[in-house]
C-alpha cells in the first residue's frame, strides 16, 4: 500500500481539476482528498494500492482537458489507511 501527497502547479484552478481528480481516483480505487490552495496550486493526498496510486499520479501529470500542468511534486508519506473514500475539500 502507498500514500503520497501531491502538489500540482500551473493552470489547475478553474478547470475542474478537483472534480476530475475525484473521478479518476474513484476509477483507480484510490482514497484520500483533493483541494485548491490559496497560491493557485492544487494539493491532494492519495492512498491505495501502489500501482493504483502511481496511475493516479501519472494522470495528474496531464490533468483534465483544460488544465496546464507545469510542475508536479510528489512526496511519499507513511501509509495510514485512514480514508474510506475520496473527497473534495473546500477549505
Amino acid at each position: 500500500m502507498k500514500r503520497v501527497r501531491v502538489f500540482v502547479k500551473g493552470r489547475v484552478q478553474g478547470v475542474f481539476f478537483r472534480a476530475h481528480t475525484r473521478g479518476a481516483a474513484l476509477g483507480f480505487h484510490v482514497h484520500g482528498w483533493v483541494r485548491n490552495l490559496p497560491n493557485g496550486q492544487v494539493e491532494a493526498l492519495f492512498e491505495g494500492k501502489r500501482q493504483n496510486v502511481d496511475a493516479l499520479v501519472d494522470w495528474c501529470r496531464r490533468g483534465p482537458p483544460h488544465a496546464v500542468v507545469e510542475e508536479l511534486s510528489v512526496l511519499d508519506e507513511p501509509y495510514t489507511g485512514e480514508f474510506s473514500d475520496f473527497s473534495i475539500r473546500y477549505e
